[in-house]
């Protein structure tokens, strides 16, 4: 019951901030003296701002939910463009797998300044655990593979068929992970209108423990997994931990490189994991 308050009253806020406020989520091209060309060929569509979707956290960790547990990850994310919700789901069916199955909706902003609906799925994603990592020891060791299929409607849906992979690393430093640092290092294959590209995508990020719950979070990317195009970004912000089971997070982040720069962007989500699979398992025993 307390979980359910909390993550409610989170996302009461939240919502409460766009409708005030009138944000967006997505990204555009950062002007130039030139005339854009984007959406003239297929090479130019994966960088156009219909396939640009971000979410909290684009460095990822050397870590899986864990057997027989089950988590539920959501969030918002806001700029001048577009307005995102993001709903992913993730079990794992032994200690060293992850399955995440997910998708987003939200709407887009034309030129004319008319608000449209947009979404896209299935995102489908399997996370592998090859060295879990402990504080003040060798560092963990995975691997990410995933698709997002090209369905849905609007600028959400993804221009064609692609498949995306990186390795992950997580060095730990200090019990209860007070240093956490990550790598990722990875690629987007895409197949679009018949040709196909490789995109090169990296991230490095880091957790540091402030104070009980509350740890620092910051990262710099270039490309993210999920959607190819995206420049060079930081992003900055916390993520607290209620329990084991329940934290949620808040950030900042600006592009600083790129053929296509995304702007100033806020975000906001939160992340729950229930033991009850995990229980009717003990329960058979």
């Amino acid at each position: 019951m307390k979980l359910t308050i909390l993550s409610t009253l989170f996302f009461l806020t939240t919502g409460q901030l766009i409708a005030q406020n009138d944000l967006a989520f997505n990204w555009t091209p950062k002007p130039t003296g030139q005339t854009s060309n984007f959406g003239l060929t297929s090479n130019n569509n994966i960088t156009s701002t219909k396939e640009v979707l971000v979410r909290p956290f684009i460095t990822d960790d050397a870590r899986v939910v864990g057997e027989r547990l089950a988590q539920l990850e959501t969030w918002i994310r806001v700029d001048k463009e577009a307005g995102q919700h993001w709903i992913l789901g993730a079990y794992g069916p032994n200690k060293k797998l992850e399955l995440t199955a997910g998708g987003v909706y939200g709407y887009q902003v034309e030129h004319d300044s008319k608000k449209t609906f947009a979404y896209a799925l299935p995102l489908l994603q399997a996370k592998i655990l090859f060295k879990e990592y402990k504080p003040n020891k060798a560092p963990g060791f995975g691997m990410v593979v995933g698709t997002f299929l090209p369905v849905g409607q609007g600028s959400f849906k993804p221009a064609g068929y692609g498949t995306f992979g990186y390795l992950t690393v997580s060095q730990c430093f200090g019990e209860g992970d007070k240093f956490l640092f990550h790598g990722n290092l990875g690629g987007n294959y895409l197949h679009v209108d018949g040709s196909n590209q490789l995109i090169s995508t990296w991230g490095l990020g880091t957790q540091i423990k402030a104070y009980k719950g509350m740890h620092l979070v910051g990262e710099v990317f270039s490309g993210d997994p999920y959607i190819p195009g995206t420049g060079t970004s930081w992003q900055v912000g916390y993520r607290y931990f209620f329990s084991d089971l329940l934290q949620v997070d808040m950030t900042v982040g600006d592009g600083i490189a790129g053929d296509v720069i995304m702007p100033f962007w806020f975000s906001a989500g939160v992340r729950i994991v229930t033991e009850k699979f995990l229980k009717k398992k003990n329960a058979s025993r």
